[in-house]
């Protein structure tokens, strides 16, 4: 099995009997004969490389193979960077909270919503506490409505055997 090769077909690789053909200044030259392309690319010392295989007729461009696929190369590499990566944080609470602890607790949602993360709000219950999941809800709502400027609530609160889970996402 031969090696398979990466990048854009080029020079011998292209098969078609005619392409449309752009030189190495980008002026469109329309459709030519692909052997003449590949002579023309042969007399600048370049390349022909389809840059549309696809098209019918391929669209076949004078160029630099290396240069082309480098800059490829690099562009993907630049997109890779660029990405952002989502993360869920998770902020847990008990439904008698106290005051203190909850403005630590928000501050740090608003750290990580500030950071473009999701963050997902566990409210746990303990004991006696099953008895009382409305003042869990309430909490939750009490979180809904102070983070609604730079958040938006993208799962409802719901209870998951001891525990009732929210997720927020930044508005964006």
């Amino acid at each position: 099995m031969a090696p398979t090769r990466k990048g854009p077909p080029a020079n011998n690789d292209i098969t078609d009997p005619e392409v449309q053909l752009i030189d190495a200044e980008g002026n469109h030259l329309g459709p030519t004969p692909t052997d003449k392309a590949k002579e023309m690319a042969l007399d600048a010392g370049l390349d022909l490389v389809a840059i549309s295989p696809n098209a019918k007729p391929p669209v076949c461009k004078i160029l630099d193979l290396g240069k082309y696929k480098y800059q490829a190369q690099k562009k993907a590499a630049d997109a890779r960077k660029r990405q952002k990566i989502i993360d869920v944080k998770e902020i847990k609470l008990r439904p008698n909270i106290d005051t203190h602890d909850y403005d630590v607790k928000m501050r740090a949602v608003e750290k990580f919503i500030g950071e473009g993360d999701k963050v997902k709000v566990t409210m746990r219950f303990r004991g006696r506490e099953m008895a009382h999941q409305e003042l869990g809800l309430q909490l939750l709502h009490k979180v809904r409505d102070q983070m609604e400027d730079i958040a938006k609530v993208e799962a409802i609160p719901k209870i998951e055997g001891r525990q009732m889970v929210m997720v927020i996402a930044p508005l964006k």
